[in-house]
């Protein structure tokens, strides 16, 4: 079961050796229809989304979770500084230059894992599957209780979906709080894509709108076209909105489509989060050079700790020019290259993978070169054969706290939750220190392949 080669943690040991699997899939289409009304997206999610959830967990070590932390807590004093948003500010669209008071809901920062520590590979402002997450670690309890510890040790799984709906209210509180208006209980929110019944995180769209039914809450899943404003009012047919949930990718809302959403955010007639302001301030990938760079977090007027921090944990990134264009050629196969304005993995590419002509797309766009971090691995039993998924971790924050840890483990150049075995999986805390002997009588699984 496990490698004869020494390895360095607990948690790398675990990773590399351990083929339990700790998820149930009855179990988890139990979770994910514990309401009536999410029944039928329970029944078909094996069919529809046979690669969303991983059956095995990935772990992490004590440190690894404090390093996580430690660093969003620095990247977010960072981009929440004044001379940030004076620096940022003058390069993005109008629409990010009025701060409407939210802070913006599920921040997503993307880790790999390596011997140095975490490093990071993306920020995005609206991280998909935080409430797929929450729904898989309360399948992942059940399936196996001895993971309870493992689970819970760096937050409280009991208040996790509380808290979500708690954010959302803390946004809208802040959204009055700038317009000088009462306090008052959220009361109804639209969450909102591009035909959001055809998005492949749909299912999560539904798990949403449950919850926030489940706290008193109208909710209703919307294609922005459906919205509409009349006399002041933002309307989803003929319920008034507070707020409106943004899993558009249209981060600064240009696309004519998107008119009356644009006007409302705008005029300050409905609450929205994430939002254009937000995407600007932290997601534009030109901040990462930024980010990893000494002289300018000193310009910046960064605190030497948190400069530290961030030197350790941001990977050298550089902006491509004509002037290192060369450099970087000769250097590609220890590169990723990322486009300032892109998301989802697209249009990305490792280096050693590049071809002439794709080369000279990356000149004629508008990318970054960032050091390659390969993603850690993580041991898989997918069907009856034995191997090795990569993976990366999401911290999912709001206003610079953790608020839950997943992973996705794949295949391939990219996360893409098309590889058998792949998916979203939880993560598993686990102690700092060498690999205790006898390990595989003691491993947090009850299942027979352990």
């Amino acid at each position: 079961m496990l490698r004869t080669e020494p390895t360095t943690t607990l948690a790398d040991a675990l990773n590399h050796g351990c083929h339990c699997q700790t998820l149930d899939p009855a179990q988890l289409l139990h979770e994910l229809g514990r309401d009536v009304g999410l029944r039928d997206v329970a029944s078909t999610l094996a069919v529809t989304h046979p690669h969303l959830f991983s059956n095995t967990a990935v772990f992490a070590s004590q440190a690894t979770v404090q390093a996580v932390q430690t660093a969003v807590a620095a990247i977010e004093r960072t981009l929440s500084r004044p001379a940030w948003a004076q620096q940022v500010l003058p390069g993005a669209s109008a629409m990010a230059q009025a701060d409407h008071g939210p802070l913006g809901v599920f921040m997503g920062y993307d880790f790999h894992i390596t011997p140095q520590g975490p490093q990071l590979i993306e920020i995005n402002t609206n991280a998909g599957g935080a409430m797929l997450n929450a729904v898989l670690l309360r399948a992942q309890a059940v399936c196996c209780g001895l993971m309870n510890p493992a689970l819970n040790a760096y937050r409280n799984m009991a208040t996790l979906e509380d808290e979500f709906v708690a954010m959302f209210q803390t946004e809208w509180d802040l959204f009055n709080r700038a317009r000088g208006q009462a306090l008052r209980p959220l009361r109804s929110i639209a969450i909102v894509d591009e035909a959001p019944q055809s998005q492949y995180l749909a299912p999560e769209f539904a798990l949403f709108a449950e919850l926030f039914l489940r706290h008193g809450i109208q909710a209703v899943v919307t294609d922005p076209s459906g919205l509409q404003l009349r006399d002041g009012v933002l309307c989803s047919d003929a319920l008034a909105l507070d707020l409106v949930y943004n899993r558009l990718t249209d981060f600064d809302l240009s696309d004519p489509a998107h008119a009356a959403l644009a006007q409302a955010y705008r005029e300050d007639v409905v609450a929205v989060t994430p939002h254009p302001r937000a995407h600007a301030l932290r997601a534009n990938k030109q901040h990462l050079v930024t980010l990893g760079q000494a002289a300018a977090l000193q310009a910046l007027g960064v605190p030497p700790a948190d400069q530290q921090t961030l030197l350790a944990t941001v990977p050298a990134c550089e902006r491509v020019n004509a002037n290192n264009a060369a450099m970087l050629w000769e250097q590609r196969k220890q590169l990723f290259f990322k486009p300032l304005d892109g998301f989802g993995a697209r249009a990305v590419y490792r280096g050693d993978k590049l071809t002439k002509k794709v080369w000279e797309q990356i000149q004629q766009g508008d990318y970054i070169a960032q050091a390659l971090i390969p993603p850690p691995l993580r041991a898989m039993q997918v069907g009856d054969a034995a191997t090795e998924l990569k993976f990366d971790l999401r911290a999912y924050t709001y206003a610079g706290r953790v608020q839950l840890l997943a992973a996705r483990t794949y295949s391939g150049q990219t996360t893409n939750f098309r590889t058998e075995g792949g998916g979203f999986a939880p993560v598993m805390w686990v102690p700092d220190g060498p690999t205790p002997p006898n390990l595989l009588k003691h491993l947090p699984c009850h299942t027979p392949s352990c």
